[in-house]
């Protein structure tokens, strides 16, 4: 049997304000964040390398909070991205509403090409809790034509399951399409000119992980 190699997947993980992205990242990578060079710039992240198959797959998972109350994420951010993580919380009507602003603003991006999945989180409230049915998730996500899950960061429901499956799908379809994910660094560009401190330890963290 041939010997694992490691690639490199950078997600993104989107949607409104306290719907559970950093508690999702934190469930998946607890030993992985990086928030403490970021936070001041309103970025979160965090790494961590699976197995697929007989392939090690690093994920870089990027949360850029900062940008919560514009729905929009500057085009810089999205460099070198290859999977999108939708997310609106289940108690929440407007968070999952505004998924669709979302989307149609990726959809406006050059990098409209990402891999997407919607998850619907807080998934282990009571049901007299929801605003939001299971139904009307697997609704809009039939509509986008991407994967659906519901997730619990509190109880880790599903919470693998989802990065898993999008970096499988990315994955597959890279395979498919002859593109290797290559150990590499991603240089995101998010400071102005002169700025390079932060940009020097951006850089560092992505070696974590």
């Amino acid at each position: 049997m041939a010997e694992p190699h490691e690639s490199l997947v950078k997600l993104m993980v989107v949607g409104n304000r306290d719907v559970g992205k950093s508690s999702l990242m934190r469930k998946f990578s607890p030993c992985g964040s990086h928030t403490e060079l970021l936070k001041p710039y309103g970025i979160e992240y965090t790494a961590r390398t699976i197995q697929l198959d007989n392939e090690l797959v690093k994920l870089q998972i990027w949360n850029a909070a900062v940008q919560e109350r514009f729905r929009t994420i500057p085009k810089t951010f999205y460099q070198g991205a290859k999977g999108l993580l939708l997310v609106y919380d289940v108690t929440n009507q407007l968070s999952f509403t505004e998924i669709s602003k979302w989307l149609r603003n990726i959809k406006e991006d050059p990098a409209n090409n990402i891999k997407k999945i919607l998850v619907g989180n807080k998934a282990d409230k009571d049901e007299s809790e929801r605003a939001v049915s299971t139904g009307r998730g697997q609704a809009l996500a039939k509509e986008y034509d991407i994967e659906f899950f519901e997730t619990s960061a509190e109880t880790n429901m599903n919470v693998e399951e989802v990065f898993f499956s999008i970096a499988r799908d990315i994955m597959l379809e890279s395979k498919a399409s002859g593109v290797a994910h290559e150990p590499q660094t991603f240089g995101i560009n998010l400071l102005n000119k002169g700025e390079t401190a932060l940009g020097n330890k951006l850089q560092r963290s992505q070696t974590f992980g």
